[in-house]
């Protein structure tokens, strides 16, 4: 029989208060209580399935992430272990010469090369210091490697006549040198009109011409062995040039130039060269810093006071060995940035350093 109208009406509001309470039935089995309409019945099975994806995610942190994120570390803790141990494996009874062995970085990359296993020649201007250092090394007993007594050989890199006879007894040590790293250095504090020919030669001297008849003494031995590594210990102002620092960044990106032109030259010989350009370092640099009438600047920067510890650049020098890396840079992220300024933004970068010196400047004046 066919239903009228009102009865076709009556019929869709039964049929939709069932499915209205079904719905809320099923709503109610999965801890959303069914109120009244529609909406709610809608707001409810959107909170529970927030409530699920939450609940998934907890699993998946707790059961596969976490994991996997100490797994990733504890795979790059190994690598980095088994890289360091490699490194120290490749210097172990090698012969390996320091200049500037006495103070700072040389002799804190005396104490790391000879806790490495190394041979070492310490090299300087000081005998009773460096025969102190040897004694130092002899006593020290923090490692598990075999150590080798070091030789030392003490003369002056600004004396060139002594540099021929000082490369001669350094051979005579061991025979032959694996590593010679050039690290002696001195600082510069003062402005360019200011500063006297004989400061700008002093430095260069000690700097540049230096490192540079070392290691034209010993490149031979190495070119005949077809084994040798030259290390030239630069500086972030080999990069870059700082105001108030004119002797120095000049040598040191003379530095910069001559190992890289070397390192071209000596591949064919099966030699590699690598400069290291460290940041500030907490040394005595500044303190020994030579002025523009040649004393001494004598005082310690706030900027090396805060700088990298010698300890961890002289372990980054033995790494560099190790890994026989060409150019390495050790600063922080702003002298880093200014290398790349200088070349893609220098007008920029002149800018900058136009205001630092300005700012300098003024308490020199006063």
């Amino acid at each position: 029989m066919e239903l009228n109208w009102a009865e076709r009406r009556v019929k869709r509001r039964r049929d939709a208060r069932e499915a209205s309470r079904v719905g809320g039935a099923v709503s109610g089995s999965f801890g959303v209580t069914h109120v009244a309409g529609s909406g709610e019945c809608f707001q409810g099975r959107s909170r529970h399935r927030s409530l699920l994806r939450a609940r998934v995610m907890d699993f998946v942190t707790s059961t596969a992430i976490l994991p996997l994120l100490l797994g990733c570390v504890g795979v790059c803790s190994l690598f980095k272990l088994l890289q360091w141990l490699r490194t120290r494996a490749c210097v172990r009874n090698a012969v390996v010469v320091i200049t500037g062995a006495t103070s700072g970085l040389g002799r804190e990359c005396a104490r790391v090369f000879h806790a490495a296993g190394a041979k070492l020649v310490l090299c300087g201007r000081n005998a009773e210091a460096l025969e102190e250092l040897t004694r130092e090394l002899a006593a020290s007993r923090a490692t598990k490697v075999q150590t080798h007594k070091p030789y030392t050989v003490t003369f002056d890199l600004t004396d060139p006549g002594a540099i021929v006879g000082a490369a001669a007894e350094i051979l005579q040590c061991f025979g032959y040198v694996d590593v010679l790293i050039n690290n002696a250095g001195i600082s510069y504090r003062g402005t360019i009109v200011d500063t006297n020919l004989d400061v700008d030669r002093r430095v260069m001297e000690t700097n540049y011409f230096g490192p540079v008849a070392l290691t034209k003494a010993l490149l031979p031995s190495m070119i005949r062995r077809r084994q040798g590594h030259v290390v030239a210990i630069s500086s972030i102002q080999g990069k870059i040039s700082v105001p108030f620092r004119s002797a120095y960044a000049a040598s040191k990106h003379a530095t910069q130039a001559f190992f890289d032109c070397l390192r071209a030259e000596v591949e064919r010989h099966d030699i590699e060269v690598t400069v290291v350009s460290p940041g500030y370092i907490q040394t005595s640099l500044s303190l020994n810093a030579v002025t523009a009438d040649g004393s001494k600047y004598g005082v310690m920067d706030e900027t090396t006071a805060q700088g990298r510890s010698p300890s961890q650049v002289a372990r980054d020098v033995l790494a560099a060995v190790g890994k026989k890396k060409k150019d390495v840079v050790l600063a922080d992220v702003a002298p880093s940035l200014a290398v790349y300024l200088r070349t893609l933004a220098p007008r920029l970068f002149f800018s900058l350093m136009a205001s630092r010196a300005r700012k300098e400047w003024k308490p020199k004046r006063c």
